[in-house]
């Protein structure tokens, strides 16, 4: 990855595993040093209510992108994460909103992919719950708040993105363009198919398993981005902007 990101001459790189940090130290260290900014986050599971409840539905937590702005924003997430495991845990490492509540500072929020509740609401034709939900979380986190757009050659999806720009304009929040990148390079396709079938103790010829809708989750080059949303300039720089608040810095010498 961080051979890739230098290649390409970009100068950051966020990691934002699935509800856990064990990977950000030697993240950090791969990146600093190349010489690359590296900026630490989480893709937190939000349950729909409670972290503590065990209900029917509860299996099916929301996705959110969080992103450490300084240390008190790594503390958070490292709270966060903890907590996660300890109390919220049900199928996934859960947060919900009473926990985001009380570890908000220093961080910085993308409104997530079509698994976040922004998303699902605006699949589900609620315009309105979606707004609500952006309200609430550019509330929390004191504006350091965007709505993010995707575009993985899925029409069901990508088709939405004019809405959530719609919605951004209306509300003042910035929209933000980013790429789900699960594996590096294109054709390392195949390969993240046949470890999913590992992960979810499947085969690759099983009927109705779990994969990817396209082959489109590696990790774009600056110009193929651009090519994407060329419609939205501005979500792109925006990407620089939030590369630019985030930062920070561990101290090994104790």
């Amino acid at each position: 990855l961080m051979d890739r990101v230098k290649a390409l001459g970009q100068e950051a790189v966020a990691m934002t595993d699935h509800g856990a940090l064990y990977g950000a130290i030697d993240f950090y260290r791969e990146a600093t040093s190349r010489g690359i900014k590296p900026i630490i986050g989480l893709e937190a599971y939000v349950a729909p209510g409670s972290r503590l409840t065990r209900e029917r539905g509860d299996s099916s937590p929301y996705h959110l992108v969080m992103l450490a702005r300084n240390m008190t924003g790594y503390k958070n997430l490292i709270a966060l994460t903890t907590k996660a495991n300890l109390e919220g845990f049900y199928y996934k490492p859960r947060i919900d909103r009473e926990l985001i509540e009380k570890h908000s500072e220093g961080i910085t929020v993308l409104s997530g992919c079509p698994s976040a509740e922004f998303h699902r609401r605006i699949q589900e034709g609620d315009r309105e719950g979606a707004m609500t939900v952006a309200k609430y979380y550019r509330e929390v986190f004191d504006g350091h708040y965007y709505l993010e757009v995707q575009d993985h050659g899925d029409e069901k999806f990508t088709r939405l993105n004019p809405m959530i720009a719609d919605i951004g304009r209306e509300l003042g929040i910035k929209v933000v363009a980013t790429n789900d990148s699960h594996f590096t390079m294109p054709d390392e396709a195949e390969a993240h198919d046949v470890l999913l079938c590992i992960q979810t103790n499947s085969t690759l010829d099983a009927p109705g398993r779990f994969k990817f809708g396209t082959q489109e989750f590696y990790f774009k080059t600056p110009e193929q981005m651009t090519r994407l949303f060329s419609n939205v300039p501005e979500a792109l720089a925006n990407t620089l902007e939030i590369a630019d608040r985030c930062y920070a810095e561990f101290d090994f010498s104790r």
